[in-house]
């Protein structure tokens, strides 16, 4: 038996009769908070360049991909299997250029074509809406933000009052990782000194940012 198998084995021992009380409560929704949690300590481990516990770190992401999909597998939804093939599928589709014919030379152009076959796809499954493309919901605020900010500059959408690019400039001069990351953890110390919550205004006026920029591009259109 492959430690896969046993992995899945264990999960199944964990949710059937006998099995662990807390294991067999769980849900996909009682789930999210762990998986967070995983992911957070990963994301750690790989700041640090902490490969013997980076190992470990994975192995328990491992453990929610495994468990939510047994979940779905109870419920007769899909399995592990299902989503390893569809996975897979989507990576050979998205890389023409080393499993079927033609070359990209570099990175700059694997992205620009990764972007082209996933809009297509887009196209064939549910209708997108408005002028971003979608964004997961319970993305971290400032990835979130930078999201947004990156579409705006790439589709050259009217941001007039909500992003000033001039601005945007002038401050990525005088930055560099260090100051940046001291200058937000200082308006992290100080939203909490203040009690305010930073995580939910950037996300807020992030979204804010994108629903002006929306109604903008609606306005010129009509």
């Amino acid at each position: 038996m492959s430690a896969m198998d046993e992995l899945k084995a264990t999960i199944a021992r964990l949710r059937g009769p006998g099995g662990c009380p807390w294991d067999q409560e769980q849900t996909h929704a009682s789930l999210v908070r762990c998986l967070i949690d995983e992911v957070s300590e990963l994301i750690e481990t790989i700041d640090q360049a902490d490969f013997p516990h980076m190992r470990e770190e994975l192995g328990d992401v491992l453990i929610q991909v495994v468990f939510h999909a047994h979940l779905a597998e109870e419920a007769g939804r899909f399995s592990l299997e299902d989503v390893a093939r569809e996975v897979n599928e989507k990576l050979v589709r998205r890389h023409p250029h080393v499993f079927g014919t033609g070359k990209l030379d570099t990175s700059e152009q694997v992205i620009t074509q990764w972007e082209q076959i996933k809009a297509g796809e887009k196209k064939n499954g549910a209708p997108a809406s408005g002028v971003f493309k979608a964004l997961p919901p319970r993305l971290p605020a400032l990835m979130f933000a930078e999201a947004v900010a990156k579409q705006i500059e790439k589709k050259q959408l009217p941001a007039d009052g909500a992003l000033d690019a001039a601005k945007v400039q002038a401050l990525g001069r005088e930055l560099d990782e260090a100051t940046l990351g001291r200058r937000l953890f200082e308006l992290a110390a100080a939203a909490r000194v203040h009690g305010l919550d930073a995580e939910g205004a950037l996300r807020l006026h992030a979204t804010k940012v994108m629903r002006d920029v929306e109604q903008r591009v609606q306005q010129r259109a009509g």
